[in-house]
């Protein structure tokens, strides 16, 4: 079948409607080629080359370390170097750092972690300043790049050793405290990268402590790995109230947010938290215990993203395929042909089992028996008395092809220990990482998700300047705005890039918290969603992508030169505005792209199996959208794409999918389908428009329950034995009020005689 959109489709007709004479006629090939030229960018079919991007947890070391400075900070490189020079040369006579013995650097940290006890806040950042050269690598001391990023992971271990992180803890938390901070920064008209020196500091180098112990290399010695995992359990036991460090981010996310700290350096907070929560919630093992194997499946061992996906009902495809053009059963090119002379076999059908749920099996057997007998059995899937035979071999197949995740088992426990709680007794939680987390956010998970998705809106390459929205931009401003054209485009790429990083980190951190609470409970998963849906977060990653993706994910607001750890190396080269106005030579950026899938992949999360959500997708017109996203030829994001697309298009109407048949085309071919799923047309019985409103309801009722029997544990259970002995009770002693026999007359009066008793109604009652 001839792709209308096509170069040259329709080419006669143009060609013979253009030799007649007549404006009216000279008009339709023009018509003609907008409607083509409309149909085209409709369908995604523009050129763009397939983007080689590998989809990960975070980008190269090199790069996670680079995003944590601006470049308005690379001055403060030579500072750090400069505080370090001094309180070194006071301590060690005629030896760099590098030359030292390990027992003579460890002496040597020791002796400035006392320093930083000083009363003088001056000297005490000088001092903080030396640590943090420390933590970059020693950049002065070494020659080459490699020599900096491998200084400073050995620098950091040796740093944590010797109790660096709990000390710059303490630190942290005396300067959020420090209200003579917020208040200056309040009074001041426009606040810069000065009012927030001391915490960039700190953030700086617990961040690079965080990011250089995480990262995991095979030839760590076994005592860095002992100490990696000492770290990830003082990051989820922190000192202070024996709360995890990530909820003190979490509130300076808050305070930021609600204008009593705006010079908080919130991109490094944001940051500093998505790698804490990464740390801490250790990978887990795979939720697709209770499922059977694919038919198509390897024997090889899952990756953490087929576990994911797994666990999601989906699973991703290999390798860096066009989803929209490429078809998958086509032989692969000629440098790619096998040398051997046997024929290449390719399987037949999809590259996947369908799925089946037990609710569906349900819904399957409601229809046969109201067609056939007349009447229902409501969850009973084993009686098939009455039924012709072709049913009885579709109920068998459906049942082959069940899929029961462990959501579906942790709601069946749950809904058991709400009806017999005395019988099943207390429930075990186990005290993991992720638990202890939900416990610390769960009263204040609902301003945590407003604050994050307020700070996503103000860093949206879509949202506008607003004189009433939060400055997230206060850790990138310089003190003296630039006055030259150079000046203003480098701190213009600066900016941009500062907003880049802070969606990235966002977007990373809400995945990252939506996978993890999936993994330990569906109601947690659930309580996060619904609030972030609370908190409009669709129609905010709508409104985010609701732009030319396509120019965001090649966007080039970044100057290598400028990166950590080159500027430390290099002598900066001269600057023009050609070379800022030429960028690098990559083919795409890399967390601009990595952004993009973490906000498809929430937007799948929060919308999969809820018809309201689904509505919301709908209502808000997403289609257009979200189609505009797969010109962007990347296997992954349009995947994602395909997903949300294919779960609103029973409500997209016959005459959209007529005009789209190549998406619904991809999605057949490249998303897991159900096996009764009528996805295409509508059919589905759960698609009641009248059910959308109580589904909501019915969850919200489900989750407080869920926290409230697990988390609200009153100090007496309501299912306490009770004392009706009338002298035991009587004969309990009160503690009652000082004063209480200077009205205890009055309020016999007003409480007790002059009340009128109805007795009947009182032995009806008893």
């Amino acid at each position: 079948m001839e792709d209308p959109a096509a170069p040259g489709a329709g080419s006669s007709s143009a060609n013979g409607n253009g030799n007649g004479g007549g404006k009216g006629k000279q008009a339709a090939p023009k018509g003609r080629e907008a409607f083509r030229s409309q149909r085209r960018e409709s369908e995604g079919s523009v050129d763009c080359p397939t983007l080689e991007f590998e989809y990960g947890d975070a980008d190269g070391h090199a790069a996670e370390l680079s995003e944590l400075y601006s470049y308005t900070e690379n001055l403060e490189f030579t500072t750090n170097r400069r505080c370090f020079e001094e309180d070194f040369k006071t301590q060690v006579q005629g030896k760099e750092w590098l030359e030292l013995e390990e027992d003579a650097q460890k002496a040597y940290v020791m002796g400035l972690l006392d320093r930083l006890e000083v009363v003088s806040r001056e000297r005490r950042l000088k001092v903080a300043r030396a640590v943090l050269y420390l933590a970059q690598g020693t950049f002065g001391e070494c020659d080459s790049e490699v020599d900096v990023l491998h200084w400073s992971r050995y620098n950091c271990f040796l740093l944590y050793q010797m109790g660096t992180f709990s000390t710059f803890l303490e630190l942290l938390h005396m300067e959020i405290d420090n209200s003579q901070a917020c208040s200056s920064a309040l009074r001041k008209p426009a606040i810069s990268i000065a009012d927030s020196t001391e915490l960039r500091v700190l953030l700086s180098v617990m961040y690079l402590l965080v990011e250089n112990i995480r990262l995991e290399r095979e030839t760590d010695s076994c005592r860095w790995r002992t100490v990696r995992e000492t770290f990830r359990t003082e990051l989820s036991f922190s000192v202070h109230n024996e709360e995890p460090f990530a909820l003190l981010l979490f509130s300076m996310v808050t305070k930021f947010c609600s204008g009593l700290a705006p010079h908080f350096p919130i991109k490094k907070v944001l940051l500093l938290l998505w790698k804490v929560v990464m740390q801490l919630l250790t990978k887990q093992d795979s939720l697709d215990i209770y499922n059977e194997r694919d038919l198509f499946k390897t024997e090889e061992p899952a990756t953490e993203e087929e576990e994911e996906s797994a666990g999601d009902g989906e699973r991703t495809l290999d390798g860096e395929l066009d989803l929209l053009e490429q078809d998958p059963l086509v032989p692969p090119p000629p440098s790619q042909t096998p040398l051997s002379a046997e024929r290449v076999a390719f399987p037949k059908g999809l590259p996947w089992a369908p799925k089946v749920r037990q609710k569906d099996i349900e819904h399957f057997l409601e229809m046969s028996r109201n067609k056939f007998i007349g009447f229902t059995l409501g969850q009973d899937t084993d009686t098939l008395v009455g039924l012709p035979r072709p049913i009885h071999e579709s109920v068998k197949t459906l049942k082959q092809h069940k899929y029961i995740s462990i959501a579906d088992v942790q709601i069946k426990n749950e809904e058991d220990l709400e009806k017999c709680p005395m019988s099943l007794g207390e429930e075990v939680v186990p005290e993991t990482p992720c638990e202890i987390l939900y416990q610390g956010m769960l009263y204040s998970l609902p301003q945590y998700m407003i604050a994050l998705l307020k700070i996503l809106l103000a860093a949206a390459p879509t949202s506008k300047a607003k004189t009433d929205s939060i400055n997230i931009l206060a850790d990138v401003l310089p003190e003296e705005m630039p006055i030259t054209v150079l000046q203003s485009m480098k701190l213009g790429i600066d900016v941009n890039r500062h907003k880049e990083i802070i969606v990235k980190s966002i977007s990373a951190l809400l995945l990252l918290l939506l996978k993890h609470f999936k993994l330990n409970h569906i109601y947690q998963f659930e309580y996060v969603s619904q609030h972030l849906v609370f908190a409009n977060c669709i129609p905010l990653i709508l409104k985010f992508f609701n732009q030319n993706i396509l120019s965001y994910i090649t966007a080039k607001n970044s100057i290598s030169v400028l990166d950590y750890p080159c500027c430390t190396i290099q002598d900066l080269p001269e600057l023009t505005t050609e070379s800022l106005e030429a960028g690098d030579n990559n083919q795409f950026c890399w967390r601009n792209l990595f952004s993009c899938i973490n906000l498809l992949r929430l937007l799948n999360k929060l919308t999969k199996w809820k018809h309201s959500r689904t509505m919301m997708l709908v209502v808000f017109k997403s289609a257009p959208i979200l189609k505009r996203a797969l010109k962007v030829k990347q296997a992954m994001l349009q995947l994602y794409v395909l997903k949300l697309l294919k779960i609103q298009t029973k409500y997209l109407g016959r005459q959209w999918r007529k005009s789209n048949m190549k998406t619904m085309s991809a999605i057949y071919q490249k998303v897991r389908h159900r096996m009764n799923d009528d996805w295409a047309y509508g059919n589905d019985i759960d698609a009641r428009p009248w059910d959308f409103q109580a589904e909501e309801c019915t969850l919200r009722a489900n989750i407080e329950a869920f926290n409230s029997r697990r988390y609200d544990k009153p100090q007496d259970s309501e299912f306490s034995p009770v004392d009706n002995c009338l002298q035991s009770v009587l004969g309990q002693r009160l503690d009652l009020p000082e004063d209480f026999h200077y009205s205890y007359e009055l309020w016999l009066e007003r409480e007790v005689f002059s009340q009128p008793i109805c007795w009947e109604e009182l032995l009806q009652n008893h």
